[in-house]
């Protein structure tokens, strides 16, 4: 089904200003990498507020993430939430990624403070440390729902 068509069920394209503060107030999504099958990973990513996302890799003796990365010509990331089946956003990002050299991770150390990332992901743990990625955004979308669709009623939903 077409976007247009979802639109009379509530669905809405989403602007340049609420894709930049929909990808402000979220902190994870999922990178989409090249490969056959294509590599999906959660990420967390720190944002700089227009045009550039901000990952850190960490890594192993080895790491299908960072070969794939650094082969991609292009690669996507979406973000999005869900709180229900009538209010979700969803952005998707296209562009490019490339490693940071690291003397420049300083100038993005601070976009990366307030990324949530689980506990047992710290650098001193990986053989390899981490590496900066930053992601350059070349094109965007954004739908977002919020209410009931016209013509839908709970007591519909609701078997008595």
């Amino acid at each position: 089904m077409a976007v247009d068509e979802l639109q009379a069920a509530g669905v809405e394209r989403m602007d340049d200003e609420a894709i930049e503060g929909f990808l402000d107030s979220q902190k994870t999504g999922v990178l989409g990498l090249p490969g056959d099958p294509p590599y999906l990973l959660p990420m967390s990513y720190g944002y700089d507020g227009e045009d550039r996302l901000f990952f850190s890799f960490f890594l192993g003796p080895t790491s299908r993430k960072e070969d794939l990365a650094d082969g991609a010509p292009r690669a996507r990331f979406l973000v999005y939430n869900a709180d229900t089946m009538f209010a979700w956003d969803s952005v998707l990002l296209t562009g490019s990624l490339e490693p940071l050299p690291e003397d420049e991770w300083e100038t993005v150390t601070p976009y990366l403070e307030a990324v949530w990332r689980p506990t047992l992901f710290d650098a001193e743990q990986f053989s390899r440390g981490a590496r900066i990625y930053a992601f350059d955004v070349e094109d965007r979308s954004g739908l977002r729902h919020t209410g009931l669709p016209p013509g839908f009623r709970r007591e519909d939903q609701v078997s008595e």
